[in-house]
This record gives structure tokens, sequence and C-alpha cells, in this order.
């Protein structure tokens, strides 16, 4: 960065100094401080010319004795009333351990201003500095401007021993924090056993103890001062490498938001100790207080962003999700014709239970029940649907991109080996030759079943179970000029949503080791037989997510409409193969006469969108989020669209039926 040049004095800067008063309330103080900030921040368009500020504020103060005296009170008042450990110890850092105190925190701090009416110093200074270019301009001070502006401000005299002595407060202070973190009994309890008998944070506050005293005693050898410094840091070193320990033991027994919280927590501050100790020993302090300056400015804009709080804190948990999605998605790709057939096969079998649900839900609308009511039992319909499906081992088409996405992410992590993009472009085939299969395996037999249940229903009760209007409005409300395309893409988020809170119950069963509970507890046992509650464990661990999956799919397509028309929004679900058997219960009211309407056939026209839209917006949002949990970046797209057009250019039916026989 090139020097700062000289500059006039400016008329701003000039009526800065005259109102620089060490007596005024403190209020008044700060405010002053905020403006002199405010001034050299300028329009915050370039480092230089905010570096010419202060060196035009140094050249004006230096010029004027006087001011310079009322600058050095009105520093010392400063120092006097505001506490800088705050800042050096805690800014940036939760006052709370909970990673949902931190969330109320942040939206506080969001929504209600701050005053500079106080003495603290973290408060102070986000106010003062608010800005990332903040931390440009400080970074970039020239060490001897700086040198420059410390005795301006301290006094010539000074000796820097209460920065110093501020600095050592300020290690203390956060070794404590890292201390009763360490030795919290759910991080401990997971450290692995060699962190555990190392016991790294045993000493921290002794070592932290030795370097204040060769830090402060002049008396002591720079070899004295060292060793402390570097006992300190080996310590730092040890008491990470224990916290780290920690991970694996997340992989098996599943991930706490609220550990990973304090996890991350403590991390921050054992940095923190380790620049504060660079400031304590380095040669040249006012530059190294600069530059800290700067790197605090740069964590309270990370401490004011809900969007960096939440993606640090819950991306082993999304990974945690996308990994068992993975796993699961690997079942709903098909690669040979034996297992498309067998995917036919379990798609009719969903569609045909999905036919029953369809009726189910006709049969609910005769109870005239209130919206939420109404939603509610729609959404127990579909939700033990669901489960059933999930029981005979069928399967519904659009549950799978949620699941199959996580999977093909997976895959582009060996993209840098020979023959990869070709092997990726085979997995988009068989991906999309799935979806294709079950979708066809569930429209093919939803409408034919739904038309044969209402007619058996017709001829059963002597009436169909819709009555003439009703049909014509079922067709009417998936018109394809509608409002349906919205409505279908809207169902893919909460496909999406789904395999979220499949992610998430898995994780929680497994973090509270509730299959563990439900074999060897005595009161498990005892009601069921040590036997039985084995089995019941085990079937729990193996379907949780699925359940989950299915009971929050099903609430959420039959609620949407009673909440939504809460707020007026007016917004419905459309689930293919649910719009599917409506339109084939609406055409067993109609008969023939439905052949000849042009609602029938714009229904019928919405089907593939519908399912295309399902398909498509919950596989993007899978997809998605697996990149970002398995960190994937760098991946050549455009090799991997030229690959798949190539491959529709050469063997376009393979995106649709299975190869008769592989190579």
């Amino acid at each position: 960065m090139a020097a700062c040049a000289n500059a006039p004095v400016p008329v701003e800067l000039e009526l800065l100094l005259a109102r620089l008063d060490a007596s005024a309330p403190l209020a008044e103080r700060h405010l002053w401080l905020l403006d002199l900030l405010a001034w050299v921040r300028g329009p915050a368009d370039a480092v230089p010319a905010a570096c010419a500020r202060v060196h035009a504020f140094v050249d004006a103060v230096q010029a004027h004795p006087a001011v310079q005296q009322r600058l050095q009170a009105w520093w010392q008042a400063l120092a006097e009333t505001v506490d800088i450990t705050t800042l050096l110890a805690d800014f940036g850092f939760a006052a709370r351990n909970a990673m949902f105190s931190e969330i109320g925190e942040r939206l506080r701090r969001k929504l209600l201003p701050g005053s500079p009416e106080t003495i603290d110093a973290s408060e102070l200074f986000a106010l003062a500095l608010p800005t990332a270019f903040d931390a440009q301009w400080l970074a970039a001070l020239p060490e001897d401007l700086v040198q420059r502006l410390v005795p301006l401000l301290a006094g010539p005299g000074s000796t820097g021993l209460a920065w110093k002595t501020a600095l050592l407060d300020a290690i203390t202070y956060c070794a404590g924090q890292i201390l009763s973190t360490g030795f919290a009994p759910d991080l401990r309890l997971r450290m692995s056993e060699a962190a555990r008998e190392s016991q790294p944070f045993h000493a921290l506050i002794r070592d932290v103890e030795s370097l204040r005293v060769e830090v402060l005693h002049g008396l002591r050898t720079p070899e004295r001062l060292d060793a402390a410094a570097q006992r300190l840091r080996e310590r730092l070193d040890a008491c990470r490498a224990a916290v780290n320990s920690v991970y694996p033991h997340f992989a098996d027994n599943g991930i706490s938001v609220g550990l990973v919280f304090r996890m991350r927590q403590l991390r921050e501050r054992i940095l923190r100790v380790r620049a504060l100790l660079d400031c304590v020993l380095s040669p040249t302090p006012a530059h190294s207080a600069a530059q800290l300056l700067a790197q605090l400015v740069k964590v309270g804009r990370e401490r004011r962003s809900l969007r960096v709080l939440l993606a640090a804190n819950t991306s082993l948990l999304a990974a945690k999700v996308a990994e068992r999605s993975a796993e699961t998605g690997e079942h709903y790709i098909t690669r040979t014709a034996a297992e498309y057939r067998s995917m036919l096969g379990q798609a009719a079998g969903g569609g045909a239970v999905m036919a029953f649900t369809t009726l189910i839900k006709f049969g609910l609308y005769a109870l005239a029940l209130s919206a939420f009511w109404g939603g509610f039992a729609a959404g127990m319909n579909y939700a033990l649907s669901f489960v059933l499906i999930q029981l005979l081992h069928f399967t519904v088409a659009t549950k799978q991109p949620a699941m199959t996405a996580p999977a093909m992410a997976a895959k582009l992590k060996d993209l840098g080996r020979a023959g990869a993009v070709e092997s990726f472009v085979d997995e988009v085939t068989h991906l999309v030759r799935s979806q294709v299969a079950a979708v066809l395996g569930n429209v093919l037999v939803v409408f034919p079943a739904a038309l044969a249940l209402s007619l058996l229903w017709g001829a059963l009760w002597g009436q169909p179970p819709l009555g003439a209007d009703q049909a014509r409005h079922v067709l009417d409300a998936l018109h394809l000029l509608g409002p349906s395309l919205l409505f279908a893409a809207y169902t893919g988020v909460l496909l999406f949503a789904s395999s979220i809170v499949a992610g998430w119950a898995e994780n929680a069963f497994v973090l509270l080791r509730l299959d563990s509970a439900l074999r060897y507890h005595p009161r498990s046992t005892r009601w069921l037989g040590a036997a039985r509650a084995a089995r019941w464990a085990r079937f729990l661990r193996a379907n949780i997510s699925g359940f989950a999956a299915n009971i929050s799919l099903g609430f959420m397509l039959g609620l949407t409409p009673a909440v939504a028309g809460f707020f007026g929004l007016g917004l419905d679900a459309r689930h293919v193969t649910l719009s599917s058997g409506q339109i084939g219960v609406a055409s067993a009211t109609l008969g023939w006469d439905a052949l000849h309407l042009g609602a029938f056939w714009w229904a019928v026209a919405m089907i593939p969108f519908n399912g295309a839209l399902n398909v498509a917006v919950s596989f993007y949002l899978a997809f998605h989020l697996a990149l970002r949990a398995q960190n994937v970046s760098g991946v050549e797209r455009s090799r991997i669209y030229t690959a798949i057009r190539a491959r529709l250019r050469t063997a376009p039916w393979s995106f649709f039926l299975p190869e008769r026989r592989r190579a």
C-alpha cells in the first residue's frame, strides 16, 4: 500500500477539533469519536483517501499544542471510563453458549439501534467501526503514521504498560471461558480417550499466569518470556486438538447443533488468545494494535450476520443429512433392466395405494370439517398412505429426487480422474430413467385404479363419490393454464423439506440414543421382552428417516391449503400422483362425456408438467444443498453439460429405457 500523502486541513476536521471536549458528558464524547471516524471513512470508496485523512488529523493535532492537550485529556477520560478488555476478550462471542439465544441477540442488534452512552467498549466499537471498509483502511495504515498517532493520544512519556496489562487481562478472561467450555461434560465425554487423558485444559490458567509474570516483570530474561509464550501456544494447540477429537464422535452418534456452536466459540477464543499473545510480544505494538482492530472489525461484521451464524453451525448437520440421503438415494437409482422393471413394479404398487388415498380424500369432504381440521384429516390420510407404501416396499415417484440428488453430488468429487465425466453422465441417465419409470408406474396405475374404485363405489352406493359440479371443479383446478404450475413447483419445495425433516429426525434419534434406550431400558424390556425390544430398536433405527419424511410430507400436503388460506394466499399443493388419481375419480363421475370437455384434456396435459416440476424443484434444492454440504467446488461444469448434450444426441432413449445388455 502506498504511503498516505499529506493533505491540507479540511474545514470538516477543523470543526471536529473545535468540538473536542474532555469534560463533555459521556454520550457527547463518544459521539465525537463516531463523527471523527465517519469523517475518516468518508465516502468509503478509497483506502488511500481514508489514510490521507488520518494523516491530516495527525498533522492538525501536532500543529496545535492546545488541541493535543485536549485530545490527550479526552483519551484519558475514554480509557478511564470504557473497559477495553470487553472488546479484546468478548467482542464477537456469544454472551451465552446457546445458539438460539445468539439468534435472538443478533435479531435484536439488527432491529434495535445501539446507544453511544455506554461503558462497554464492544458496543462503542460496533457503533464506531460498522463497515467492512473500516477493516481495510485500518489494516492499510502505515507503521510510521501509527507510531506518530500513539503519543498524540497517550502522551509522549507513555510506556505502553497499560496496553499490555489490558491485553493480558483479556487473555485471562478468554482462558477462563475456554476452561469452562472444555470442562463441560457434554463436550468432555465426547472427546477421544487420548484427549481426556492428556488433560490439556487443566494447566491452561497456570500457563497464562506464568506469561503474565514474565511480561510484567522487566527483570526477567527474554528467554524466560519466550519459553512462557511457547508453553502457552502449545497448551492452546493441545486444547484445540482435544476439541477437534469430538468430530469423529459426531459421525457415528449424531450431531448436536448447540454443541457445534459451543465448539466453534471455543476454537475462536483459542484463536483470539493467540492473536492477543502476538500483540503482547510484538516489537511494534502500535502497528499490531491497528491490525488487531482491523481484524475485530471483520469479526464484528460476522457477529451481526444471521446467515453466517446458521451456515457455520449447521453445515455439519447439512453434511450428515446429505450423507444419509445419498445412502438412501442409491436404492432409487436403477442401472439394469431388472432394476428398471423392479422400479416399475414398486411404483405401480405405490400408485395402487394412492388410488385409495385419493378416494378417501374425497370421502373426507363429505364430513364438512372446518378448514384446519379438514386439512389435518387430509394430512393424516396422506401420511398413513405414505407410511403404508414404505412398509410395503413400494415407492412414490416424487419422493425420490430429494434422496437421489445427494447421491449424484457425491459422484462429483471424483471428476478429476480419467473417464469420470462419462461415468457421471451414465449416472445422470440412470437417474432420469429411474424417475421416468417411477412417475410412469405411479400415474399409469393410479388413474385406472382410482377410476375403477370410483365406479365400484357408484355400483355399491348408487351414486359416484363426487357430484358432477364437484368433478368439473376438480378438472378446472388442475387446468394447465391456471396456477397449477406454481403449485407444482411449491410441492417440489415441500418434497425437499420432507427430506430435511427426515435427516433431522434420524440425527436426533441417533444423538439421543433412542435405539439403545428402547433395546436396554428396563421398562422397555419388561413390557416387550428383550428379544422383541431389540427387534423394535433395529426396525426404528432402519426406518425412522422414512417415517419422518412420509409423515411430515403428508401433513404439509394436507395443511397447506388451510394455512395458506388463513393468510389469504390461495396456495395449494399439486402432487403428480394425487392429481392423476383426482382426474380418475372425476372421470368416473362424468363418464364418457369427460372426453368431450376441454377441461379434462387441459388437466391431462398438466400431468407431465406437474411431475417434471415436482421432480426438478426438489432435485435442484437437494442437489444444491449436497454440493454445499460436501464442499464440492471447481467442478468443470462445461465438460459435464457438453457430455450430457452429446449423450442426448447419440443415445436419447438411454434416458428413458434401460439398455438390453451392458458393454
